[in-house]
């Protein structure tokens, strides 16, 4: 880490004393002289704590990052968020207002599995006050409790035709190209919700950049463990491949307020192509595992999953399915059209954390759900988010979404 300039130790000393009295107004004040020197302060319960401010842009929520096409978007931002204003300071405040009991919410810290970190619940708070392998079977609430080769890429299988078509004889007669040989192939991207881990960020897409013609879209949760920074170097490394956005707010499972349903759903209202692929950065490709389930969505096929899984006759018993038609599919890696998903409202923003939220998704689509139910050139590393992540709170937050999942199943 860089050297602290002594300068900004003694803004840093005054930004703690404004805070103990508290002096509002005095900290952001000096918050921002200090970010404007290249540093980020916090609060670390007996001092603070400063960290080098990040390469990019910052929006306070993620709520607050503007979407292509509604009223007041300057357009997809790049990995630099060049459509506007640095969002994490005071430029930041006045443009974006967060939803008030929202950031009420994420600053108290009995609300939370830990205590929220002032460089998280202060700076949603102080925008508003200016103007593995996945586990299998038990890893589902209600599952079973005693469970816990490339192929040809779709872009080319999908526009190849034998050229001699196009060749005029005089002697023979011109085969007509069907209209289904003219059409364009579905546009795909790979959306990722970065809460920490970099390594398995990096390893993740460096693989879909090598084995697929995917695009990648990846929303940062609080630069955890420096994952944000990971994001940067890829989309720099890859510039037309990946696109980033970053939020100070951290993951919820880690005590912070982004929770994962309103993260996804955020990254389908970001996405511009017709299949939105939702993937783990636990999910490592061997090969384009991607095509098959894109050329799956045929017909009334709205999704489909590398993963299927069916409910039992009490919706507590929930089993691996396929191939063909599933009740749902698993959230390690599917493809799904993405207006299906945007009419069908999204990912639930009451999933707070990503357990059971891909069944609760799966039975809001409107159409038929499919899993392969064969072994793509795909492997999955350490799950962390379920083995990293604190059990009395993963229990809890899963049984939160269970409730809704089978209230859906008794819906249908």
């Amino acid at each position: 880490m860089s050297e602290i300039p002594p300068h900004v130790t003694v803004l840093a000393e005054q930004w703690a004393r404004a805070r103990t009295i508290r002096d509002r107004a005095g900290a952001d004040a000096l918050r921002d002289e200090i970010e404007g020197h290249g540093w980020l302060v916090r609060d670390t319960g007996d001092g603070f704590e400063l960290t080098p401010r990040p390469p990019f842009e910052v929006w306070p929520t993620v709520g607050s990052i503007p979407v292509p096409g509604r009223a007041g978007s300057d357009g997809m931002p790049d990995s630099e968020g060049a459509a506007g204003p640095e969002r994490s300071g005071a430029a930041g405040r006045e443009a974006v207002s967060p939803d008030a009991g929202r950031v009420e919410r994420a600053a108290d810290p009995e609300a939370r599995p830990e205590r929220l970190g002032d460089l998280d619940a202060g700076r949603v708070a102080e925008t508003e006050a200016a103007p593995r392998q996945r586990p299998q079977g038990s890893e589902l609430v209600g599952r079973s409790a005693g469970n816990e080769g490339d192929s040809e890429r779709m872009l080319s299988s999908q526009l190849l035709w034998d050229s001699s078509l196009a060749v005029s004889r005089l002697d023979e007669e011109i085969t007509p190209i069907r209209a289904e040989e003219r059409a364009a192939p579905p546009t795909v991207t790979v959306g990722l919700v970065v809460d920490g881990w970099p390594d398995d960020l990096r390893e993740c897409v460096r693989a879909l950049i090598a084995r697929t013609e995917v695009k990648v879209i990846a929303l940062d949760l609080g630069n955890v463990d420096g994952a944000g920074i990971v994001l940067r170097e890829l989309a720099d490394e890859y510039p037309r491949r990946v696109r980033g956005w970053h939020v100070a707010e951290t993951p919820h499972w880690r005590g912070g307020s982004a929770g994962w349903g309103e993260s996804r759903t955020k990254l389908l209202e970001l996405d511009t192509s017709d299949v939105h692929i939702v993937m783990e950065t636990s999910t490592i490709m061997d090969g384009d595992a991607i095509t098959p389930l894109v050329v799956a969505l045929t017909d009334d096929v709205v999704a489909a999953g590398w993963k299927g899984v069916n409910p039992g006759e009490d919706g507590h018993d929930w089993h691996e399915a396929g191939p063909g038609e599933v009740r749902a599919v698993l959230g390690d890696l599917f493809a799904v059209r993405r207006d299906a998903a945007l009419a069908a409202g999204g990912f639930s923003r009451d999933a707070r954390y990503y357990r059971n939220a891909d069944l609760e998704f799966s039975l809001r689509l409107s159409g038929t759900v499919v899993a392969l139910g064969e072994d793509p050139p795909v492997h999955q590393e350490r799950h962390r988010g379920y083995h990293d992540v604190d059990p009395g709170y993963r229990d809890r937050e899963s049984g939160r979404t269970y409730d809704r999942v089978l209230g859906l199943l008794r819906a249908t």
